[in-house]
Order: structure tokens, then C-alpha cells, then sequence
């Protein structure tokens, strides 16, 4: 039996869920998304509460069942309050300015580079307080959807990963960088 997948989601006020052939449409405030039912799973409404229920006990469906709560719940969340992820950059000499449809990073590359944002993600560079070396600034992605936030999150990321001898780069703001021992000398 999936636990998760028996979890009824409660649907908050402002936010309209449709079920229609496949797909679940959730429109609340902030954005309308939709998720895919998967097949041998269902979606009961009733009043305020969104139930999935699975046809059969067979191999595939309990991975599905919760799998399709999962979606559904993550859609319910985007719509109302949304996601974010947290970056950090550290290094020195390393920049990071935001435009409306661009970040513009300075990574210790020969060349600044622009980074697009996709449509429906908002990006945010501002500085906090961190205790950590070299620190230069946080870059928050938010947005409705969870994929498209941690996607972004990660691609970001990827322009410069964490050195393993300094720990430069951009991390995740949780993100516990192990730091290799340099050079032994004489």
C-alpha cells in the first residue's frame, strides 16, 4: 500500500481543480498548472479534499498511486504559495546581477555569462548574512512549479560547481561542501 498515495490533499480556498481525460488542471492566484494522471489512477473531489484512488493491487500501480498524489499535491502547492531554491555564490571576484529575462553571472570565466530565465520564473540576487569564507551573494529561484524551479536551479548551478580544495562556486544554499587537503609541505 502506498502511504502517500492515500493521503487526501486538502484543496485550500481560491484554488479550482479540474479533472479532465488524463489530467488534473489546478488554477488558484498565482498560476494555473496541470499534472498528468497516470493510468490505472483516479482523482475523486469532494468538497474541499482531492483523493487518488488506484484501480488494482497489481505491480505498477503503487508506485503511480503515490506518484500521482505527489503531482497533485505539488500542483496544489505551486498555485497557492509557490517554490523556491536557494543558491550561493562564493568566490571572490564572482558577480551576480539580475535583469527582468536574464541573470547575468561573472564566474571567473574569461567572458560574463547570461543566463536566460524561462517564462514563469523569477530570480533574485541580493546578500544575506552567511558565515561563510569568500561569500558574495544568494540567488533565489522561485516560481509555481516545482520542476521548472529546480531545473533552473540546477542549471544555474552547473555554470560552476563547488571546488573541491576552496569551496568557489555556486552551492545550494543547505548544501554541505566537503573540502579536500591542498598541498602537504616540507
Amino acid at each position: 500500500m502506498s502511504r502517500i498515495g492515500k493521503k487526501p490533499i486538502k484543496i485550500p480556498s481560491g484554488v479550482k481543480v479540474e479533472i479532465r481525460d488524463g489530467r488534473l488542471e489546478v488554477e488558484g492566484k498565482t498560476a494555473k498548472l496541470s499534472s498528468p494522471i497516470p493510468t490505472g489512477i483516479r482523482f475523486e473531489l469532494n468538497g474541499d479534499t482531492l483523493t487518488a484512488i488506484r484501480e488494482s493491487d497489481e505491480k505498477p500501480y503503487p508506485a503511480f498511486h503515490g506518484l500521482a498524489r505527489a503531482l497533485a499535491a505539488n500542483c496544489v502547492h505551486g498555485v497557492t504559495e509557490g517554490f523556491k531554491k536557494e543558491l550561493d555564490l562564493i568566490g571572490i571576484g564572482y558577480k551576480a546581477e539580475a535583469k527582468p529575462k536574464a541573470v547575468t553571472l561573472s564566474l571567473g570565466y574569461s567572458h560574463p555569462i547570461e543566463f536566460p530565465i524561462p517564462p514563469g520564473i523569477s530570480v533574485k540576487v541580493e546578500k544575506q548574512n552567511r558565515n561563510i569564507q569568500n561569500y558574495v551573494a544568494t540567488i533565489t529561484v522561485s516560481g509555481p512549479d516545482k520542476q521548472v524551479v529546480g531545473q533552473v536551479a540546477a542549471d544555474i548551478r552547473s555554470l560552476r560547481r563547488p571546488d573541491a580544495y576552496k569551496g568557489k562556486g555556486l552551492r545550494y544554499a543547505n548544501e554541505a561542501v566537503r573540502l579536500k587537503a591542498g598541498k602537504k609541505g616540507a
